[in-house]
């Protein structure tokens, strides 16, 4: 470990097994035992500690000795899904930014849940990282202490509508919906719909929301209808949740949380007969393949994924040291015209 990460570490105090221990009330070795979950322990006595755990941000030291004063060639990185594409591509971006270096990657996957998130944050800390590479914004006040106490170099990949830990990579969500809004209003559409989905574990598809919205009332427009699915995003909710936004409503122009949504729109729409655009004009957010090679391609916004990834390691190898004021990569976005809308 650096000097200068020591001085960082040491400047935000960090707390040890014997403050845990102390402030849980128990001994240090019943702290270990439920840290690396060996050994039988009450539940009271584990909640307990875990409480005090979480409200101190402490995080394990799994390198002992002269070990822990070497650097780490390890880069933690902490994405939500494997089985959207979004993340592999980011993830490709990573291991391409990493071919040149001696770091190595280890990648977990958060399945959408921030306790779970938590979970591998401290235990990706445990192993002294060089750094943490993690999606979004949005972490339990446990992670965003760990994250913040570790000195490490945190990289919030994905969105930069907000204030980084460290360095933020990705886009403005917010002004890529207005983006999308501006360009549909141009193109003459004024009966807005939206379908989409869970906006709980997806503030970026709510904040394309939100700066749709804002380019609407701009305009003296809003949304006619909306059709939001209960769970995650697939091509069969956006087909579902198509069909009832045609059963109930008269919309030009669906809107799409993002392409798995919106190719979905376009199967109900060949099964139903509705001409697109001509009866209903549908338009994605991510430029995946998929919709790129439909008969018609699909209007979408494009993310660039693979620069994301590609930025968040160059940035952490440029400088692997955290500075003392957090920055943000701006990767921007394209909107791709298609045949959709």
């Amino acid at each position: 470990m650096t000097k200068t990460r020591q001085r960082l570490q040491e400047k935000k105090s960090k707390v040890t097994v014997h403050e845990v221990a102390r402030l849980a009330g128990v001994s240090e070795s019943t702290v270990s035992r439920i840290m690396r979950n060996q050994g039988l322990v009450a539940e009271a006595t584990r909640a307990k500690v875990m409480e005090t755990v979480r409200s101190l941000g402490y995080v394990p030291n799994r390198i002992a000795g002269s070990l822990a004063s070497l650097d780490s060639q390890l880069v933690g990185v902490v994405v939500p899904s494997l089985s959207n594409i979004v993340f592999p591509e980011v993830l490709q971006g990573v291991s391409a930014g990493l071919k040149s270096s001696n770091y190595q990657a280890v990648i977990s996957i958060s399945d959408y849940d921030m306790d779970r998130e938590e979970t591998l944050v401290r235990g990706l800390l445990a192993w002294q990282p060089a750094a943490i590479l993690i999606a979004g914004f949005d972490h339990t006040m446990a992670t965003r202490r760990m994250l913040d106490q570790s000195g490490v170099r945190v990289v919030e990949m994905m969105d930069i509508d907000s204030a980084p830990i460290d360095i933020a990579v990705g886009m403005s969500h917010r002004r890529a919906g207005y983006a999308v809004g501006q360009h549909l209003i141009a193109r003459g559409y004024r009966r807005f719909g939206y379908v989409g989905h869970d906006w709980t574990a997806d503030r970026r598809a709510r904040l394309r929301y939100d700066g749709l919205c804002e380019a609407l009332g701009q305009a003296g427009l809003s949304f006619v209808a909306h059709a939001i699915a209960d769970g995650q995003s697939s091509v069969a909710a956006g087909r579902k949740q198509t069909a009832q936004l045609c059963a109930t409503s008269s919309v030009d122009v669906a809107v799409y949380s993002n392409d798995d949504m919106a190719v979905g729109g376009i199967f109900h729409c060949l099964a139903a007969g509705i001409r697109v655009p001509d009866r209903l004009a549908i338009f994605g957010f991510n430029g995946l393949d998929i919709g790129l090679e439909l008969p018609q391609p699909l209007s979408t916004m494009r993310s660039n994924r693979f620069l994301i990834g590609q930025k968040a390691i160059e940035a952490i190898l440029l400088a692997p040291e955290r500075p003392e004021t957090p920055s943000i990569i701006d990767t921007g976005f394209e909107i791709f015209a298609g045949a959709t809308a």
